[in-house]
């Protein structure tokens, strides 16, 4: 399901200038490919997750101009009639790949290709950005906290701190594809299935007129699942015994169990720690504890190393908005065109920034892992017609200090971009999003400790096979001369 039906007008207005001067300049035909790709990963850290994929597929099966839009453009009195009457009539004939949602992606790989007429694969660039960039993310920062919560379940409550609908709705399906077991936004359950959850706020408790009333009230609507927020007044003093009164008198009489008691400010590790010692000692180690209050990855991390004891974390504003770097960063390149014979013909972007010099040429993307214990070793970018036979001994080299080499024996490779569209017409087969979240677990288990650490992770190899680093250095000495 999707939340909006036609972003088509969702473009930078360049998108439009270019295509109209394409189609002036005589080219708008000619076939181009376009890499969208990031530099840098999020927070310092040492992988992110794609995520996006099925809004990309969405918007691009929904392309289409009506009447408005056509008389819109022609108000703006800068594009040719020829060009409105392309718009007018405009029927999407791209092919496109990318990687799937849940993949551990690296810096400088192709996350999703696109192959066609220049007017259409330039004019699509800012929805692939776009989708991309925003939940893969989100889907990154998720990713960290759950692995800083270490078994323990990270919800996200972020909507409210969201940018915008589009921001709450989307960044919790991100989330959840990052390993968050649901989300408190109703909306992103209702038309992704991102599961809905959520307890009480304070306003309930000060509804009533005592604490206990408050609980009581909210015990008996909601016995199968009760969890009570303990720190409207004083969460030892008067919260947490309110809470074992009302599973003692309410719930345990109708056989029921009081599931969890909720902290939401103050000195969340001592309170932690005070609250199982409690709990336990009046037999209630079943009841878990659910902390919240501006959590992130770091704050879990060292709450867990001060020894807190908590089931659960809520995590609001620092994960719906990636608070510590709330940018992705994804550019969409152009590549290389095709003659009119068909040759393919590469085309490179040069800069003083060696990180921004791109890889050139259509391409395939290599993932290659240890058929000994399936950690991932290394990715790879090859030609297009290039095969990594894998039954053979395999040389992979740094594309920057090419004399770092390492052969390989007894791997797998896989390719990592599947097909979305041929020729327009979409071969993308919807995934269900619990299946791409347990794919992400799965995936991420296999990369190696050292790439996952929070602090100075060991960068993942991402090299070039020996054919497209042959193409780019040939290009290189031919602009720099």
């Amino acid at each position: 399901m999707r939340l909006h039906t036609n972003l088509s007008m969702l473009t930078d207005f360049y998108e439009f200038t270019m295509a109209n001067g394409y189609l002036k300049a005589g080219i708008a035909d000619t076939v181009a490919y376009f890499d969208m790709f990031f530099r840098k990963i999020p927070d310092g850290g040492g992988y992110a997750i794609m995520a996006g994929v099925e809004q990309l597929v969405d918007y691009l099966k929904n392309l289409k101009f009506d009447a408005d839009d056509i008389a819109y453009l022609r108000s703006k009195g800068c594009f040719c009639e020829e060009f409105l009457n392309y718009i007018e009539n405009f029927k999407f004939e791209c092919d496109v790949w990318a990687v799937p949602e849940g993949t551990p992606i690296f810096p400088g790989e192709p996350l999703v290709v696109v192959r066609g007429p220049v007017m259409q694969a330039q004019f699509i660039e800012t929805m692939v950005l776009l989708t991309i960039n925003h939940q893969s993310l989100i889907a990154t920062k998720a990713n960290r906290m759950v692995r800083a919560a270490n078994g323990r379940a990270i919800m996200e409550f972020g909507s409210r701190r969201a940018q915008g609908a589009d921001g709450a709705v989307l960044g919790a399906r991100a989330a959840y594809i990052g390993g968050a077991v649901g989300t408190a936004c109703v909306l992103s359950d209702q038309l992704y299935g991102t599961p809905a959850m959520g307890t009480m706020a304070h306003s309930w408790v000060q509804m009533f007129p005592d604490e206990f009333s408050a609980f009581k009230a909210y015990a008996e609507t909601y016995p199968d699942n009760c969890t009570l927020l303990i720190d409207t007044y004083n969460v030892l003093k008067s919260g947490l015994p309110n809470a074992i009164k009302c599973a003692r008198e309410v719930l345990e009489p109708m056989g029921k169990r009081l599931k969890g008691v909720r902290v939401d400010s103050g000195d969340i590790a001592y309170l932690s720690k005070r609250i199982r010692e409690v709990l336990d000692a009046k037999g209630m180690a079943d009841c878990g504890i659910v902390v919240s209050n501006s959590m992130d990855e770091f704050l879990i991390r060292d709450l867990l190393m001060q020894g807190a004891r908590i089931n659960s974390f809520g995590v609001g504003e620092r994960l719906i908005t990636s608070k510590s770097e709330p940018v992705f960063g994804g550019v969409y390149k152009l590549v290389a065109i095709e003659g009119k014979d068909g040759e393919i013909i590469p085309k490179i972007k040069i800069s003083e920034n060696v990180g921004k010099i791109t890889t050139p040429h259509f391409k395939k993307l290599w993932r290659l892992s240890s058929r000994r214990d399936g950690h991932y070793i290394a990715d790879v970018l090859t030609l297009n017609d290039e095969v990594i036979d894998d039954t053979q001994p395999y040389t992979i080299f740094d594309p920057v200090y090419t004399w770092k080499k390492q052969t390989l024996d007894n791997f797998k490779a896989e390719e990592l971009l599947v097909p979305l569209f041929e020729k327009g017409e979409c071969v993308y087969q919807p995934r269900d999003l619990y299946d791409i979240r347990e794919y992400c677990k799965d995936t991420t288990y296999r990369l190696w400790g050292e790439v996952t650490r929070f602090e100075n992770p060991h960068p993942y190899y991402v090299d070039l096979s020996q054919k497209l680093w042959d193409v780019k250095y040939k290009l290189l000495e031919e602009k720099s001369m």
